[in-house]
């Protein structure tokens, strides 16, 4: 079989030709085997703390000054780079890579195989955060003036009343699905563009599972964050706001934009 154009030929690329792209992409990760799955959430779960690390190197040697918070977010970033341009598995990317095969075939066997992926990333995604944040609370990895900035960052990030951590999270999935949509036309242009809407997610305050769950566990493994409090007023309502702006809204409205103009699937 030759090449697929769409594919070869990025920069032409229409809205329909980024949707056959993603769907392709969901489909390939769809067929990974599930142990590749599982090392792969696991090393993006551990690479995403770089993004808690960076802001608390940014707030701890900066000057306080109005314009730290600002510039501190970018330290958001380094995390988001490592586990996007190095394809690692991290659970918002898939609320909208895999579900637009869903969109083509919604039969029950592909959400089946939709929610298992879900479910083995998201795990790893957790288990990876928490052996970062034992990592940061118990071993001898980074500076002790650093942790000060890691504690008040976790507290911030967990200390939402949970209807506001839902509503926090859903433009946190947007803007993920948004850096999901434009990849495909960025090329050259991959790192700026990460660069930018993830500072955007911590510089708006929005609140994202995975990152999140770095600095939950972070509190959790010093006794500082009781299991129900972590699941109720961060966890889950987070995890809900993201998939809820990932997959309901932006996978949505991307397909209510182009589903007309698909071809038959045969």
């Amino acid at each position: 079989m030759g090449h697929d154009p769409v594919v070869d030929d990025a920069e032409k690329l229409s809205s329909k030709d980024i949707f056959e792209v993603i769907r392709h992409e969901g489909i390939e990760e769809l067929e990974r085997p599930k142990a590749s799955l599982f090392w792969s959430g696991i090393a993006a779960g551990m690479m995403i703390s770089l993004s808690v690390l960076g802001e608390a190197i940014f707030r701890t040697y900066l000057p306080d000054t109005p314009w730290r918070y600002l510039l501190e977010n970018l330290g958001y970033s380094l995390g988001f780079i490592v586990v996007i341009l190095g394809s690692m598995q991290l659970f918002t990317e898939n609320t909208i890579t895999t579900v637009l095969p869903v969109m083509r075939d919604p039969s029950p066997a592909m959400f089946q195989r939709v929610g298992v992926l879900w479910a083995i990333v998201l795990f790893a995604n957790v288990i990876g955060a928490f052996i970062a944040a034992a990592a940061f609370a118990y071993g001898s990895f980074i500076p002790a003036e650093l942790v000060p900035a890691i504690t008040a960052l976790s507290e911030h990030a967990t200390g939402f009343a949970p209807t506001e951590a839902f509503h926090r999270a859903i433009p946190a999935g947007v803007i993920i699905a948004a850096i999901v949509w434009m990849l495909p036309k960025s090329e050259g242009f991959e790192l700026f563009l990460i660069m930018i809407f993830t500072w955007l997610i911590a510089a708006g305050d929005f609140t994202h599972i995975v990152a999140g769950s770095v600095e939950m566990a972070f509190l959790m493994v010093q006794g500082a964050l009781p299991f129900p409090t972590a699941m109720w007023n961060f966890f889950l309502p987070v995890l809900a706001g993201n998939i809820l702006g990932g997959t309901v809204i932006f996978a949505l409205l991307s397909f209510g934009q182009v589903r007309h103009e698909l071809p038959d699937e045969k």
